[in-house]
C-alpha cells in the first residue's frame, strides 16, 4: 500500500478545552477515547493539555468516536478561515482533497499556503470539492496571501 505523507502544520481553530469537555459530557475518560478512536493515550494527553495539534486524520478517528463534527473541535470564524482551513473542517487531509478536486497534492498545499497562483480552473474545482463558493474560496486565498509573515497557514 503507497503511504501517503500529511502535512503536520498547526491545526488552527483546535480548541483542547472543547475535546475535554466533548469527552467528559459523553463520560468517558482519556483510555476509554483512546480505546474508541484508535488514538494513543499519549496522543489525546498531548492534544488535550495543548502540548501537540492534531493532524486532521487521526482526529477525524476522535470525531467518529465522540460521535461530532469537526467543527465542535475546531473553531474558525468564517470570514477568517484560510483554504486549508475549509479541508479541516470537511476532515479532509491535502492528498484527500486533491484527489476529489482532481488537483496534486502539491499544488493544494500550495494554494493553501497561498505560495500558487489561484487560477479559474484551480477556484473552479476546489470551490466544488469544498462545497463553497468560489467567492468564498477566493477571499480565503486573499486572506492567507496577506496574513503577517511568519503567520502559519
Amino acid at each position: 500500500m503507497k503511504r501517503v505523507s500529511v502535512s503536520r502544520r498547526v491545526l488552527r481553530g483546535f480548541d483542547p478545552e472543547r475535546l475535554i469537555a466533548l469527552r467528559k459530557s459523553r463520560r468517558l475518560g482519556r483510555p476509554e477515547l483512546a480505546r474508541l478512536s484508535d488514538v494513543s493515550l499519549q496522543t489525546i494527553h498531548k492534544w488535550e493539555s495543548g502540548g501537540q495539534s492534531p493532524q486532521i486524520d487521526i482526529l477525524m478517528r476522535v470525531v467518529r468516536a465522540l460521535e461530532v463534527e469537526v467543527s465542535d473541535l475546531v473553531d474558525i470564524k468564517r470570514d477568517d478561515r484560510y483554504p486549508g482551513d475549509w479541508r479541516v473542517l470537511l476532515g479532509l487531509t491535502q492528498p484527500q482533497l486533491g484527489a476529489k478536486a482532481g488537483i496534486s497534492t502539491s499544488m493544494v498545499g500550495a494554494i493553501e499556503r497561498g505560495d500558487a497562483r489561484l487560477t479559474d480552473n484551480f477556484a473552479k474545482k476546489l470551490a466544488d470539492a469544498l462545497e463553497i463558493s468560489e467567492e468564498e474560496l477566493r477571499a480565503s486565498f486573499e486572506r492567507v496571501r496577506a496574513r503577517p509573515p511568519g503567520t502559519p497557514a
